[in-house]
């Protein structure tokens, strides 16, 4: 069986939506490079430019408007991991191979939150693709905690600025709650590695608490 490695350089920001992880990547990049350090920031899916044309597929709306066959729940998830497996190989594992710092917006545990809790696949079949064709999880996991109905008053607001629902956001509030009570899940059974940050607080709150648990992990590894 493959083994899956964790590495210390490894850091990920998962959450619902609107928990607020771009600005906590910001502020964990530029905490990282104060300290003359290289960083990779990415995100998922995507990562590299095929993994942005499967992340094109994964979030187009024409499904929901009728234009597109709808996608069948072990097709977003093989998708994902399709995406996962291309971001690995051509951006993660040689930026970490460098002596680099990579920390990605979202990665594996957002598969077992959406696929898992959201669409009700299962999560050992979720767990043995991580196995077998990803191979790698972050030494960190940031876990933006926020409830739906406040998350969704802050995309609201992304929408009002001109940057409408992708086609996982229009999920009903319903598939929301199982995302979030599978995130907690995991980090119930993972407290070292997932560390829970309340997101319902100010922005420059939440930012400096995600400074300070990365730089605690720094100093510990």
């Amino acid at each position: 069986m493959t083994t899956l490695l964790t590495h210390p350089r490894f850091v990920s920001l998962e959450g619902g939506e609107g928990a607020g992880k771009t600005t906590v990547l910001d502020a964990l990049r530029l905490s990282l490079q104060a300290g003359g350090d290289e960083v990779v920031c990415t995100r998922e899916p995507g990562g590299t430019p095929l993994a942005e044309r499967i992340r094109a597929l994964l979030l187009d709306t024409r499904e929901a408007d009728g234009e597109h066959e709808l996608l069948a729940p072990e097709t977003e998830l093989l998708l994902m991991f399709a995406s996962r497996a291309q971001h690995v190989h051509q951006t993660i594992a040689p930026a970490l191979a460098r002596g680099a710092w990579v920390v990605s917006d979202r990665f594996t545990d957002s598969s077992y939150a959406y696929q898992g809790g959201g669409r009700g696949l299962d999560a050992g079949f979720i767990a043995e693709l991580e196995r077998r064709v990803v191979g790698v999880q972050p030494g960190l996991t940031l876990l933006l905690d926020l409830g739906v109905e406040e998350g969704r008053q802050r995309t609201r607001g992304r929408e009002l600025a001109g940057n409408g629902p992708d086609r996982i956001e229009r999920e009903h509030d319903a598939f929301f709650q199982r995302v979030r009570a599978a995130f907690l899940a995991r980090a119930a059974a993972e407290p070292q590695r997932i560390r829970v940050i309340d997101a319902t607080r100010p922005a420059a709150i939440v930012a400096a608490d995600a400074v300070a648990q990365l730089q605690a992990w720094r100093q510990a590894t």
